[in-house]
């Protein structure tokens, strides 16, 4: 597939001095993607194991997905993961997490989510984090989109918390009951729309 070669060939924000290195994540090929699921950018885990949501982050979510009713394995086989750029950006300089990527980082690489968006055609896409909510809701707080279920373009969005086990937001009680109702909604829209 084109989009893979060109994927991996791309060197643009080294190139630009944004990355140390680059090594940008294959975009998987799965038979039958029903989903999309739009996470901020690699983390170390999966610089290192080169394919998307290797470390704790798809743990979380694979569990999340089985709590919404969709069978065990469904995570990897039927969701096309990606993310809002395709290098790990590196560690933090407070020396806490992973440094987010920047506007112009996310500029760089915006070109492969839209064609991966346009040939897979899903019909729901789960944003994962705030920076890939904020990408295409608009900046507004967790509390205000988790939760909820979003119309844009004729495209379905499912807001999900970023699931790697560091954030502190699920700690709160009432962001738990968010996730909740995220996951309800999500196995609704898994018997809608015949996922």
């Amino acid at each position: 597939m084109r989009l893979v070669d060109e994927v991996l060939a791309c060197r643009a924000c080294f190139v630009a001095g944004y990355l140390e290195r680059a090594n940008p994540i294959r975009p998987a090929i799965i038979a039958d993607p029903r989903i999309v699921l739009i996470g901020q950018a690699p983390g170390a885990v999966t610089d290192r194991r080169g394919y998307h949501f290797a470390g704790p982050a798809g743990t979380f979510l694979s569990a999340w997905l089985e709590r919404a009713g969709f069978p065990r394995g469904y995570f990897r086989e039927h969701v096309h993961l990606t993310s809002l750029t395709r290098c790990f950006p590196g560690k933090s300089t407070s020396g806490h997490g992973d440094r987010p990527p920047s506007a112009a980082e996310m500029a760089l690489c915006h070109h492969f989510l839209e064609r991966e968006l346009a040939l897979i055609q899903p019909k729901l896409i789960l944003l994962v984090g705030k920076m890939a909510i904020d990408a295409f809701l608009g900046k507004r707080p967790l509390s205000a989109t988790i939760g909820q279920v979003f119309e844009r373009d004729g495209r379905l969005y499912l807001p999900l918390p970023h699931a790697s086990g560091v954030s502190r937001w699920l700690n709160a009680a009432d962001n738990r009951v968010l996730l909740d109702q995220a996951l309800a909604e999500l196995s609704r829209l898994r018997e809608h729309f015949e996922l």
